[in-house]
């Protein structure tokens, strides 16, 4: 039991390192890159806190890469003390390896589910909103032109999303069979409730009656099937940045428009499934640095050098099976889970041939 703490210990210590040392490269990037969008309030301390309140997102998602070489840098750095060597002269098993390593890394992937789902989504809206307002010095928060959704014949146009989440400038249009417009509604602002129901208000409504429009107004105007009031934040995020939960919510709201939904169901499939691959990329490191013949010829240099093209090869073949998968329009969810079961077919391969 002591000598499972301690290699665990070990292989938390190691993806703590290379957490550090990518999250102070990539963050150094950002900020570099940010300081070119400087504008009113918007200076060098907002682009500071911008980075910090966005990198936790950019770690996420180099969670595979840093389980890998983590993992190597643990284990070779017990092998090249002789540490693994005495710990195997013990009569250590390789299945009691296998459990250190394995409670650790299960901890690590709940971690990374929980963090997109709880953490990383809301960190990065707070990033969004808090730069728009500073760059802009208004609240609001929807590119130029807005946005549009459809649902059959019906069109939404909306034109803010103010702080707090508020939408304003609201637009419906219906048309007919025909290609008609039957209905027009501006509202000022709305009222979002959870079953996706919008109270319009201060509206203006123009409606096709005997063949002319009559303008009406009305004070308040219930809406049914929009935007629920989780997604509103979104809208002005990448489809990375949503929280799995709102992702997949979203895209169903999607799909029961007969709106496209494969990009989306794409970005939740890959997220969901991604610690299984922080999972397979950990397994696949044993072998590498933990081989105690191997260990005797190789270096620990060439450890994490091999670490390090792995990780490249991983990244690049991952990109190439999401657009092949996407091109050849495959299961999505199978398209998903196929770098996990490469990368664990390899290491299965590579733990028989491992000498302990």
């Amino acid at each position: 039991m002591i000598l499972q703490r301690y290699i665990a210990l070990n292989l938390a210590r190691g993806w703590l390192i290379v957490l550090l040392v990518l999250g102070s490269v990539f963050g150094l990037i950002s900020f570099i890159g940010e300081l070119s969008h400087t504008r009113f309030d918007y200076n060098s301390l907002a682009v500071a806190r911008y980075t910090l309140l966005t990198l936790p997102q950019q770690l996420v998602e180099l969670a595979p890469v840093i389980a890998l070489l983590g993992s190597i840098l643990a284990l070779a750095n017990l092998d090249r003390f002789n540490e693994l060597t005495i710990i195997s002269c013990t009569g250590f098993p390789p299945s009691r390896l296998l459990s250190a390593i394995a409670l650790p890394t299960v901890l690590l992937m709940a971690g990374l589910w929980t963090a997109m789902e709880y953490i990383t989504p809301q960190l990065q809206q707070s990033a969004e909103r808090e730069r728009h307002l500073l760059r802009y010095r208004n609240d609001t928060r929807i590119p130029d032109g807005g946005l549009w959704s459809a649902e059959n014949l019906r069109y939404i146009h909306l034109g803010q999303l103010r702080e707090g989440g508020i939408p304003g400038d609201i637009d419906l249009f219906e048309f007919n069979e025909e290609g008609q417009l039957v209905r027009a509604l501006h509202a000022a602002t709305a009222k979002v409730s959870k079953d996706r129901q919008w109270l319009f208000q201060r509206v203006r409504e123009k409606k096709l009656v005997e063949g002319k429009l009559a303008t009406y107004r009305h004070r308040e105007l219930e809406i049914a099937n929009l935007w629920a009031a989780e997604e509103l934040p979104t809208l002005t995020t990448s489809r990375d940045s949503m929280a799995l939960s709102v992702l997949y919510r979203y895209s169903q709201y999607l799909a029961s428009n007969q709106q496209p939904t494969d990009k989306h169901l794409s970005s939740f499939w890959q997220k969901l499934l991604m610690p299984l691959t922080v999972g397979a990329m950990v397994l696949l490191a044993t072998p590498i640095s933990a081989n105690l013949s191997a260990g005797r010829d190789r270096s620990f240099g060439i450890n994490m050098a091999i670490g390090a093209v792995v990780g490249i090869l991983f990244y690049l073949g991952a990109q190439i099976i999401f657009a092949m998968g996407q091109l050849l329009q495959l299961s999505i969810p199978m398209v998903a889970v196929t770098p996990a079961i490469l990368v664990t077919a390899c290491a299965l391969f590579l733990l028989k041939r491992m000498n302990w």
